[in-house]
């Protein structure tokens, strides 16, 4: 049996995986109102923000030991078992949240959460590098993080409305076995890397495998790439630029992911089931973004940009459509304006994070690509840690302006990173 396109079903797996994992971390704080009420009901509001905030963190923490973590795995395993690794747990402590009881046992869960779950991203960036030819990657990146913008776009109103039928414990239970069936058609589909992936067409496998950095056999293209040990990735200032731009710009997507529910409810009032109603209108942008980025590089690369010039605009021209939204946040008025001004900033960042994901598979080696994304991805949950562990303190009164300006701030770091530790984008010599 052969598969045509076969590349395509292997990113829409991933894609379907985020949109899970996606689900899985937003339930906390869409159900958080409810729960506050169940577990934490003689807390003032300051208070309850300080103990959400403190779970946040500790996922967070998780999440970025967990990228790195991940990241090697991904290295040792390949994709295929790394997935079913990483899903399979997470799946299986978002159930286990239903019998969370207070502040620590929540944190026990999101710890283990976070370490899982992490490891969707390095997996995917992967799955990238060992699928897809050089200039269909940004677009196989941008339908991959799409699935971040649709698991918020669904999540939200699915949770808010599950709340009608179900009691928060429960609502835990069922997003949770979800994600357990999605490894059947994973473990069925993704048998082997393409070369020797009994399903995959010969046409497809040549194009796939010639259209990566070297024209010559896999085997010489495995002996000539520079797969630095971890050291060595960390001695050359294009890694850092990677890892000081993602840990400058993923605070900002972190920042609305933990926060719109929590804002919609101080600000505006709402209660979960008027969160379902306006929530998921910023991840429409996202999504939009996460796909403009990826054809946006492609079309580029086609016209004859070369990847360091399309790269380096994509991710300028995402931070800047970010950059006057972010302070247009300080006073957005009614409800309506301020989420369609969040979705505005989702699809900037979407733009942009996509083509800076693809940065570690454009210079260097298939086998450190995870190493590196690892990295990346722990320093951009601990830029992410520091802004949500801020957010309680610098919203104590209610205004939320402090943290939309250190947001625009990080896209403008995030731009600097990129122009002057990676001069050019090209595969790096050892």
């Amino acid at each position: 049996m052969k598969i045509t396109n076969l590349r395509w079903w292997v990113i829409f797996l991933i894609a379907v995986a985020t949109v899970i994992n996606y689900i899985d971390r937003s339930a906390l704080s869409v159900l958080w109102p409810d729960i506050v009420e169940d577990i934490f009901p003689d807390k003032s509001a300051l208070e309850r923000k300080q103990i959400y905030a403190n779970i946040s963190i500790v996922f967070i923490l998780s999440y970025a030991f967990g990228q790195a973590i991940f990241g090697k795995i991904f290295d040792w395993v390949g994709t295929r078992l790394g997935f079913v690794l990483s899903i399979g747990v997470w799946s299986l402590v978002t159930a286990a949240h239903a019998f969370a009881q207070g502040m620590l046992s929540f944190s026990i869960f999101r710890a283990i959460l976070g370490v899982a779950e992490a490891g969707n991203w390095p997996g995917a960036a992967k799955s990238n590098a060992d699928w897809f030819p050089t200039k269909e990657r940004a677009l196989a990146q941008g339908i991959f993080n799409s699935g971040a913008a649709i698991g918020g776009i669904i999540s939200i109103p699915m949770i808010a409305y599950m709340t009608v039928f179900f009691n928060w414990p429960m609502v835990f239970v069922v997003i949770g076995l979800v994600g357990l069936l999605w490894l059947i058609p994973w473990v069925i589909l993704v048998k082997a890397p393409p070369k020797y992936h009994p399903w995959i067409t010969d046409q497809e496998r040549e194009y796939i495998l010639t259209g990566q950095r070297q024209t010559e056999s896999c085997s010489a293209n495995d002996e000539q790439e520079y797969n630095p040990t971890t050291m060595q990735l960390l001695s050359h200032k294009q890694s850092w630029g990677v890892i000081i731009a993602s840990a400058a710009i993923d605070p900002i997507w972190w920042l609305f992911v933990f926060w719109i529910p929590i804002y919609l409810n101080e600000v505006y009032g709402m209660d979960v089931k008027s969160i379902g109603i306006y929530g998921w209108v910023p991840y429409v942008g996202a999504m939009l973004g996460a796909w403009f980025g990826g054809l946006l590089a492609q079309n580029r690369i086609k016209a004859g940009w070369d990847i360091n010039k399309t790269r380096k605009l994509t991710i300028t021209l995402g931070c800047l459509i970010m950059l006057p939204a972010l302070l247009a946040m300080a006073n957005p008025g009614a409800p309506t304006i301020a989420v369609l001004i969040m979705a505005v900033i989702l699809f900037g960042f979407q733009t942009a994070i996509g083509n800076v994901q693809t940065l570690p598979s454009d210079l260097f080696g298939n086998k450190a690509v995870g190493t590196l994304a690892g990295l990346s991805g722990m320093a951009a949950k601990f830029g992410a840690l520091g802004l949500t562990a801020l957010v309680p303190y610098l919203t104590a009164n209610g205004n939320y302006t402090p943290a939309f300006v250190i947001g625009a701030s990080l896209a403008v770091i995030a731009i600097v990173a990129i122009w002057v530790l990676i001069p050019k984008i090209e595969p790096v010599k050892a």
